[in-house]
C-alpha cells in the first residue's frame, strides 16, 4: 500500500521558517518524481515545488520566488520542503504527492499528473 505521511507544519510568525517532511512507503521511492502542493482556505490546490527522481531537477511555482526549497533523501524515502520568509498568504494545508507514473521527470505541477497524496500538514502564518 502506497503511503505518504507529512509532518512539520505548525504556527509561525511572518518571516519565520518551517521544514516539512514527507515519509513514504509502499513503492520504489527513487523511481518517482515527487512534489508539494498546498491549498489555502477557499482556494484551489496549487503546486509549490517538484523534484526529479535523482534530485537533478527541481521546479517551483511562480509565487515561491526563492523562498522555498524542495529536497529528497532516497535512502530515507523522504521528501522535504524548507519554507523560509513565510508570509500570511502562505497559510495553507501542505500536501506531499507522488507522480502518477514512474521514470518521468519533474517540470509539471498539475495536480492531475500526481496519483498518490498524503493527508497534509497545516501551516499557519500569523502574528
Amino acid at each position: 500500500e502506497v503511503q505518504l505521511v507529512e509532518s512539520g507544519g505548525g504556527l509561525v510568525q511572518p518571516g519565520g521558517s518551517l521544514r516539512l517532511s514527507c515519509v513514504t512507503s509502499g513503492f520504489t521511492f527513487s523511481s518517482y518524481s515527487m512534489a508539494w502542493f498546498r491549498q489555502g482556505p477557499g482556494k484551489e490546490r496549487e503546486g509549490v515545488a517538484c523534484i526529479s527522481r535523482s534530485t537533478t531537477s527541481t521546479y517551483y511555482g511562480d509565487f515561491v520566488r526563492g523562498r522555498f526549497t524542495i529536497s529528497r533523501d532516497n535512502a530515507k524515502n523522504t521528501v522535504y520542503l524548507q519554507l523560509n520568509s513565510l508570509k500570511t498568504e502562505d497559510t495553507a494545508m501542505y500536501y506531499c504527492a507522488r507522480r502518477a507514473s514512474p521514470n518521468i521527470g519533474c517540470g509539471s505541477l498539475r495536480p492531475a499528473e500526481y496519483g498518490s497524496w498524503g493527508q497534509g500538514t497545516q501551516v499557519t502564518v500569523s502574528s
